[in-house]
């Protein structure tokens, strides 16, 4: 079992493996499902997956998105519709290119 699994099954099932798994932790009626499943999770040896970024330089291209970021706000401040506009694509483009690098590892 993964996380993904545990995370699709309903709380009282989850609840029924806290008892059987997990009998030491207390309150389990009251704890909401992102809290069980960690907890579940741990008592499983189960590992939360975390984002990786591969085949780019994710600092570089976060320092070009702060840099535009300082362009945008001069524009703001001079009042110039167009390169606001510019920036502002730039900005997303940057942002869209580490989000599509990014995949869930497990």
């Amino acid at each position: 079992m993964d996380w993904h699994e545990l995370n699709k099954k309903r709380v009282a099932d989850l609840r029924d493996m806290m008892k059987e798994h997990a009998p030491e932790v207390t309150g389990v009626m009251s704890m909401k499902k992102d809290v069980i499943v960690k907890h579940l999770a741990e008592a499983l040896g189960i590992e939360e997956p975390r984002k990786v970024v591969e085949g780019i330089d994710k600092t570089a291209i976060k320092a070009k998105i702060v840099e535009h970021k300082t362009l945008r706000q001069q524009a703001i401040e001079s009042g110039d519709h167009a390169e606001l506009k510019t920036q502002r694509r730039k900005i997303h483009y940057l942002k869209r290119k580490l989000r599509k690098a990014a995949s869930l590892t497990s």
